[in-house]
């Protein structure tokens, strides 16, 4: 009977997971470039009381298993990298990829990480940074008389300069690729760092071999799905309380057979 506690006790811990991923998935419906996750389970451990193939009492050989399950257990918990809508911001600095591929961030301590969210600003030198302060790389820097920006869909920055009838060509924002872009490890704040599983990162220029154009003036919202989330909330909360009617089920059972000597 304590198999019996134990096996819906995993139902139920796999499911206050599932709540729990569903809920961070619910509370980042409004943040910028936000990507879902999902949860994948996998069943435990079986014991075999008679194994398939085996022979009989009357020598005959039984054509299936006789098993039972220990439960389930969480695996994993992937970002699903499906394209967000976009929002037009009118904001020269918010940028969306159309597609493919990360912003690469160069965080204070000289690591990389990679993002998402294209809502850049300028820092006091001038130089394109996310709302954290960390920059854009390749660094771009914005000089002083700027009177606006042109960003266009191969990435290229240019500069409309005060005095200036020519454009000034101020850099090339690079889209960064991964072949398991589900290997990212999320490290909050929007952003993304690379392991082993991500594999290595391939750069290249938007719209090039795969990568996403960028879009300015607009910004990709989460991919989140209200429905969708609810629906998943229902599902864990129901699955729930049928693991918790085992464990009730269970103790009924081992209250009744306390009961038999009495």
């Amino acid at each position: 009977m304590s198999k019996v506690l134990r096996t819906a006790a995993t139902g139920m811990l796999a499911q206050q997971l599932f709540i729990d991923v569903v809920s961070n998935n619910l509370s980042n419906v409004n943040t910028t470039g936000f990507k879902k996750s999902k949860v994948e389970f996998q069943d435990l451990l079986y014991q075999t009381i008679r194994a398939a193939g085996s022979s009989n009492l009357q020598g005959a050989y039984v054509p299936t298993e006789l098993q039972v399950g220990s439960g389930t257990r969480p695996v994993a918990t992937p970002k699903i990298f499906s394209q967000g809508d976009t929002v037009q911001t009118g904001n020269p600095l918010d940028l969306a990829i159309n597609g493919n591929g990360f912003f690469r961030i160069d965080k204070p301590d000289g690591t990389f990480a990679y993002t998402r969210d294209g809502a850049f600003k300028l820092n006091e030198q001038g130089i394109i940074v996310t709302s954290d302060g960390f920059s854009l790389a390749p660094q771009i820097t914005v000089a002083v008389g700027t009177l606006d920006l042109e960003i266009g869909k191969d990435g290229t920055v240019y500069a409309r300069v005060y005095g200036q009838d020519a454009l000034q060509n101020l850099g090339q924002i690079q889209i960064y690729q991964f072949l398991n872009p589900a290997g990212l490890r999320s490290i909050g704040q929007d952003l993304y760092e690379a392991t082993i599983a991500s594999g290595v990162e391939q750069v290249g220029n938007p719209g090039i071999n795969g990568a996403g154009t960028i879009l300015q003036r607009h910004l990709e919202s989460s991919n989140v799905d209200i429905v969708e989330e609810m629906v998943n909330m229902i599902v864990a909360q129901r699955a729930f309380e049928t693991n918790s009617k085992a464990v009730q089920a269970a103790d009924d059972m081992l209250n009744t057979s306390n009961q038999l000597r009495r």
